[in-house]
């Protein structure tokens, strides 16, 4: 029996780390956010079950794959606003389909107008998830 293990790199476990509640977002910009007296670097999914890091840094990279939590959360979710950044691009046909096929309302504007939309109507105890691309 050893009593101890070599030394040397270990395999650190990634962790799905989250903010546990879905709360307003109080500033953007700088590559980041911040929400709950906390801030974050990259981009934001915003979902009934709090917010995420999320992977997409631009609009191209907004697929059917990095929406799957916020379809996985359709029934607590009328209306998803995304965030695109500086630039208003659309998201691709299959995206919107899939999201449509959820049952899920999806309004693409940027970043900044999301978010101040998004703290109204969570304020209004609505439906309402973000995917947020972070701006510089």
């Amino acid at each position: 029996m050893k009593l101890m293990e070599p030394r040397g790199p270990r395999r650190i476990e990634p962790r799905d780390r989250h903010f546990p509640d879905q709360v307003p977002i109080d500033a953007y910009g700088n590559g980041g956010f911040r929400f709950a007296g906390l801030s974050h670097r990259g981009s934001l999914l915003v979902l009934p079950s709090g917010v995420h890091g999320w992977d997409p840094a631009a609009p191209a990279a907004i697929d059917t794959a990095s929406l799957a939590p916020v379809v996985d959360q359709a029934d607590a979710i009328d209306t998803l606003l995304v965030g695109t950044g500086r630039d208003l691009v659309p998201l691709p046909a299959d995206v919107r389909a899939a999201l449509r096929e959820a049952g899920i309302g999806v309004d693409v504007m940027l970043t900044g107008a999301a978010i101040r939309i998004f703290n109204i109507v969570l304020g209004e105890r609505r439906k309402v998830a973000a995917a947020l691309i972070a701006v510089d």
